[in-house]
């Protein structure tokens, strides 16, 4: 089964394209599926040694990616291979790319004819332009591992961000012009709604019209954990030490580096795992050892709530497993990257930007000149914020203090 995935970007289409992989490898297909995220901005065949067979994949990060392949080169390279794909088809390639449209309708065609198409959407309209403000800013539109949100984001939640009103109306013209571009060209089998599915992405897996006979194909099943779980320590760890709590916290030592590099600095006598707070260290009997893992091993200090840091050591050592078996993949050419890291929510969106009520007017502006989207005011985003922390079930002062 080929899956493509339409998308105007920062409606969750890397999460959706990249979990979906590693579901329907778990299911078990006639056929290895690989991840290849963008289909136009580059593709690379190689020989997989392991499978024995050639497949395709995204040439290294930086190497090999851009608008060098016509639209029928990569049919051809899509057809030269026989394993299934999920992939990704994002609007704003097409249009910097500036194919004929002649080729791109015979794209379209083939894409309709040989793949099960998914459309991304929002009905939030405005948190999508507040996340493009935001990426304008952290230059990335995803994050994978948690020192690199610390890096990216240091700076934005010290100090904000002010919005500008040409990127608030590019950002919505774009948005409209991507469900115009669906619509017209695409068979779409499935809609994939944010705020519907974001929170419930394996229901929304589980149910896609070629997943429903799946057997023992839950995280849970997979990993002894439900994805939900998994994502909300994905996102805790990123967060520690961008902020710190207010209430009922500890201060704890968090280690500059990960598990990987603990593995290899680490002495004889070091505890086997990289502990969450080094703070741990002090339990240990030898003097010695206490003093060369705090002189080796640098670190930030942060204030946390009880009940996060208890979650945190009740799942640290499960959720670096699953990250090591998601890395494999990657390493053995199934995924382009592992897993995103949720950036903020709604309401941490919110917080970020220092002209946030400007924002509103300038969307309901453009809303009720476009005659598309739904006009907003704050109260009505403020029922939005209780319902997304619901579905969440996030720790009370998940980033910031409670209003």
């Amino acid at each position: 089964m080929n899956v493509i995935i339409l998308t105007p970007d920062r409606v969750g289409s890397t999460l959706l394209q990249r979990t979906l992989t590693v579901y329907m490898l778990r299911k078990g297909f006639n056929k290895p599926v690989v991840n290849l995220h963008e289909l136009t901005n580059g593709l690379e065949k190689y020989y997989n040694h392991d499978l024995e067979m050639e497949m395709l994949h995204k040439p290294e990060d930086g190497n090999g990616w851009g608008y060098y392949q016509s639209l029928n080169e990569v049919v051809e390279l899509l057809n030269s291979v026989d394993h299934y794909k999920t992939s990704r088809l994002a609007h704003y390639h097409i249009k910097r790319r500036e194919d004929s449209i002649k080729d791109q309708l015979k794209f379209y065609e083939y894409l309709n004819k040989n793949f099960y198409i998914i459309s991304c959407r929002r009905k939030n309209m405005f948190e999508h332009v507040l996340s493009w403000v935001i990426q304008s800013q952290s230059k990335r539109l995803n994050i994978y591992r948690p020192d690199e949100k610390q890096k990216r984001f240091k700076n934005i939640y010290e100090h904000g961000i002010t919005a500008n009103k040409e990127t608030i109306e590019i950002k919505l013209n774009d948005y409209k012009e991507y469900i115009e571009w669906t619509n017209k060209h695409f068979d779409v089998q499935s809609y994939f709604n944010y705020e519907d599915s974001i929170n419930n992405i394996e229901e929304y897996i589980l149910n896609l019209d070629f997943m429903r006979d799946h057997k023992d194909n839950t995280w849970e099943d997979m990993f002894g954990t439900s994805f939900d779980n998994w994502n909300k320590v994905h996102k805790t760890i990123a967060d520690l030490q961008l902020i710190n709590d207010t209430e009922n916290t500890v201060e704890i030592k968090i280690p500059k580096i990960n598990h990987n590099d603990w593995d290899r600095l680490k002495g004889s006598d070091w505890p086997k795992e990289l502990p969450l707070n080094l703070n741990d260290v002090e339990s240990l009997d030898k003097e010695e050892i206490k003093h060369e893992i705090m002189t080796q091993v640098d670190h930030d200090i942060v204030k946390i709530s009880k009940d996060k840091l208890n979650f945190l050591e009740k799942n640290i050592k499960q959720y670096r497993s699953i990250m090591d078996i998601q890395n494999d993949l990657v390493s053995s050419g199934f995924l382009v990257s592992n897993i995103p890291i949720k950036l903020q929510t709604f309401k941490e969106k919110k917080k970020l930007i220092k002209n946030y009520e400007q924002c509103i007017k300038w969307y309901n502006e453009w809303v009720t000149k476009n005659n598309f989207g739904e006009i907003y005011n704050e109260e009505e985003f403020k029922e939005i914020y209780k319902l997304e922390e619901q579905k969440h079930n996030n720790f009370d002062n998940l980033l910031f203090h409670k209003e």
